[in-house]
């Protein structure tokens, strides 16, 4: 994995100038945001709901291994195979060795980020195996070769047109098709051929059940229930931190989770593997790949919580605007950007910073996670590991004497205006002020707080002072 810092300014700069797509997707989420919010207003129980799914996280998270030990038995008593992966390469070599041990070529995958995270796709392929995405939106990024943009929705960055293109040069179908059922069509003729002829089914899921042994999967468009029921063989691949306790818990979590991905009421299919079909196979791999690390952090554990909603990315006006390629990760937006430098600080070092810390995506949580304040806080860290760019820590470093000189600060507050209108432009707007490649500079105000308490109180005060004083 290379060590670059992704670029994210430079490819946020790049998504703004496609004026269609940066408003498209901009309205497309904060649509989904308000449809969250009108689901909210219908529950009463909202934040008790929120409240009660964060402490079941939280207790499962305390308490992880007992309660990974008793899926493990429960799974095993019900019939399936449950492995353990400390990382993405071990994921991918237990997934080659079932195959190579059933003899099996082909796999139909359901939607599954952690397969993304440990790059099974580019490990499996050049090793002769096929594997073909049936989740709309995921197999729209697989044959244009990009990561997900977005947890729920990983296509939501392109546009009908940008679809019909892409499918023009795959399916064969008329470039310029407008029409999403017309395009939507064209994917369910393209996938049921694979459907019926892979010899694997591959699913994620959201959430593992440790009483019972079982796991759920939610989705949209029933693709991965064929996906695991018509081979003969299914591999289910999940993140150890999607772990609750009892069944009976299981329904809070369904009450958050569409209601706050998309502002519907439930998922259209809400699945429950208990054991494998007869005769066929089921095997289940637990995945850590840095999970036990990021627990042991203080402050960054508890992104262990989430649930992949991504309510967070849906009010984030900085990935709203950006785009979800931006952040050169699997996991974008808020939540990716305090996910991805566990993974690898230098590399996602940039994305901390991709906030403007208004708190939004910690208030729409539905497991009240505190992103923000572990975006703070992972700025801090970097900084302190000297991970921040040359440019950054030195404006940070001038900016930081700056403030701790009022008498200093007051005078360039005071001179301000002046050098706005003295100063050359390109002086003002060169490659050291990103704030200046796509807006003015704010004019300074006439007066500052201050000046304005100077005048108004602080010599009243004085004043008063001085005729107690006298009298």
């Amino acid at each position: 994995m290379s060590n670059k810092p992704i670029p994210h300014a430079k490819s946020a700069a790049e998504w703004i100038e496609k004026e269609d797509h940066y408003t498209f997707h901009d309205e497309r989420l904060w649509d989904m945001r308000q449809k969250r919010d009108e689901q909210m207003h219908l529950l009463p129980e909202w934040q008790d709901l929120r409240e009660q799914a964060s402490r079941l996280k939280e207790h499962t998270l305390a308490h992880l291994p007992h309660y990974l030990e008793q899926f493990e038995e429960n799974a095993r008593r019900n019939g399936i195979h449950v492995h353990w992966a400390r990382d993405g390469a071990e994921h991918n070599r237990i997934v080659e060795s079932l195959l190579k041990k059933h003899n099996k070529t082909s796999i139909i995958k359901s939607k599954s980020m952690i397969t993304d995270e440990c790059e099974m796709r580019e490990y499996l392929e050049p090793r002769g195996y096929s594997v073909t995405e049936t989740d709309l939106g995921e197999r729209i990024q697989q044959l244009d070769g990009q990561m997900p943009s977005h947890v729920v929705v990983p296509a939501v960055q392109k546009l009908t047109g940008d679809v019909a293109q892409l499918f023009a040069k795959y399916y064969d179908t008329d470039p310029a098709s407008d029409d999403p059922h017309e395009l939507a069509e064209a994917q369910r003729i393209a996938a049921r051929p694979a459907l019926l002829t892979g010899d694997t089914g591959m699913t994620g899921g959201n959430f593992l059940v440790a009483e019972t042994g079982t796991f759920v999967v939610c989705t949209n468009e029933g693709n991965a229930d064929l996906s695991a029921n018509l081979p003969d063989l299914h591999i289910a691949t999940l993140g150890i931190e999607r772990l609750i306790p009892r069944m009976a818990d299981l329904g809070v979590f369904i009450r958050l989770l569409s209601r706050s991905a998309l502002g519907s009421p439930i998922t259209q299919y809400t699945t429950h593997f208990r054991k494998p079909k007869k005769g066929g196979e089921m095997h289940v791999i637990l995945v850590d790949n840095g999970r036990s690390d990021r627990l042991a952090m203080d402050d960054f554990w508890s992104s262990l919580k989430c649930i992949r909603c991504g309510a967070c990315m849906n009010t984030c006006p900085v990935y709203r605007r950006s785009g979800g390629q931006s952040y050169g990760a699997v996991y974008s937006g808020p939540i990716g950007a305090i996910i991805d430098p566990t993974f690898n600080a230098k590399k996602f070092s940039t994305l901390p910073f991709a906030s403007t810390m208004n708190g939004s995506c910690t208030n729409v949580c539905p497991v009240k996670i505190n992103i923000h304040d572990q975006l703070y806080k992972w700025r801090q860290v970097l900084a302190e590991r000297h991970e921040i760019p040359f440019v950054k820590r030195a404006l940070m470093k001038m900016a930081g004497r700056l403030l701790a000189q009022p008498a200093l600060y007051r005078l360039s507050i005071s001179g301000a205006e002046v050098a706005l209108k003295t100063v050359p432009r390109f002086a003002l707007y060169n490659y050291f002020n990103q704030w200046g490649k796509h807006r003015e500079l704010p004019h300074p105000v006439k007066e500052t707080f201050h000046s304005w308490y100077k005048k108004n109180r602080l010599n009243k005060e004085k004043g008063a002072e001085k005729e107690e004083t006298e009298a």
